[in-house]
Order: structure tokens, then sequence, then C-alpha cells
């Protein structure tokens, strides 16, 4: 998926980081912020371990996550419902809620008035988070693709994830990816033509 950036007018291929180091400098970039360190990191933790599209996470509201390991949401692109899992961000959803005030409505409120977030508010924090380590191919579909990535690693399993992302079809969520051209340069390089 690629995006245009606003500051330099070209086009740029978001990708999703396919490194544990790369997460953890993302993580460390987000978390500069002293006001807004906590809540930056959150938004990319959830986006990662949920896959859920942007407009999904900013839209949270603190009494779908509070003290819950698992969710229903119905997604905003295909308004089909979807079970999301927590267990391993329960703990810090818990501690980052305790920095909100008690009548805070959404988990990432905005600022401005009793709503959350912009998904454009969204893009600026993670591609600047991106910036500070380097990476220009890093946007808010990064998350997605994050944890698209991680999790056809860890489980091989492109039906289940194709099911999860709402693909047509598994070539799809291959080249959604980027696995295409990876399993194609990695075939190449295991054979010997002579």
């Amino acid at each position: 998926m690629a995006n245009y950036t606003k500051k330099k007018g070209m086009l740029i291929d978001v990708q999703p980081l396919r490194t544990k180091s790369e997460v953890h400098e993302i993580l460390e970039a987000l978390g500069m912020s002293k006001e807004f360190g906590l809540r930056n990191q959150l938004l990319f933790k959830l986006g990662i371990s949920t896959g859920l599209r942007c407009g999904d996470l900013v839209a949270l509201k603190v009494e779908q996550l509070k003290g819950k390991s698992s969710f229903k949401i119905r997604e905003g692109k295909t308004q089909k419902e979807r079970t999301v899992y927590l267990n391993n961000l329960m703990a810090d959803i818990a501690d980052y809620i305790e920095t909100l005030p008690s009548d805070v409505e959404y988990l990432f409120p905005s600022r401005k008035g009793n709503g959350h977030i912009t998904t454009t508010q969204a893009y600026r924090i993670i591609t600047k988070a991106g910036e500070m380590i380097g990476n220009a191919s890093v946007g808010t579909h990064t998350m997605r693709k994050t944890f698209g990535y991680t999790y056809y690693q860890a489980t091989k399993d492109v039906a289940t994830l194709m099911e999860i992302f709402n693909h047509s079809s598994q070539k799809t969520t291959m080249r959604y990816l980027g696995l295409t051209d990876e399993s194609i340069e990695n075939s190449l390089k295991k054979i010997s033509f002579f």
C-alpha cells in the first residue's frame, strides 16, 4: 500500500517491520514524547498485536478494553464482526488507563473536544517515529502489516491470516505483506543452475 508524503510529495511503499529490533526501535522512538509517549506506544502495540486498521484503533473506547482479555469489534471498513484478543497487552492497557482521567470515553482521547485522535494524527505520530529511526517506509498501515508479517512468519498459515484481514484471496494477502517478492528471492537463492 503506497502513500504520498506531504513534505516530499513522493510515493512511499509502507512496509511491515520485519524484525523485533525494528519494532523495539519504533517503540523507543514513540516513547520519547514526555506527555504522550505511553499513549503512542500503546497505539502501536495494539496495532501490531491485533492487526486492526488505524481507524478502528483510534476509535476504541476505554470500556471495550478495560479488564478484558478479548472483545468484539465491527470493523469500520468491512463492517464484519471480529473477536480481538488482548492477553499479552492487558498489563500495558491497565497501566495506560490508570493515567487517563476517569471521565474519558476513548482510549486515545483528543485534546480537542470529547472525541478521539484522528487517523491523520496517528499517521503523524508513527511517521515521525519512523523518521527518527531512519525508516521512511513506516506509516499507520505498518502496524497492520507488521501483525500480518509476524503472524505469517510464526505460523505459515496464510489461510487464517486471509480470514483475519478479510482478504478475498491468499495471493492478495501474500502481496499485501510483501511476501511474494521475498519468497521468490529466497527460493531463487536456494537454486544452483550450474
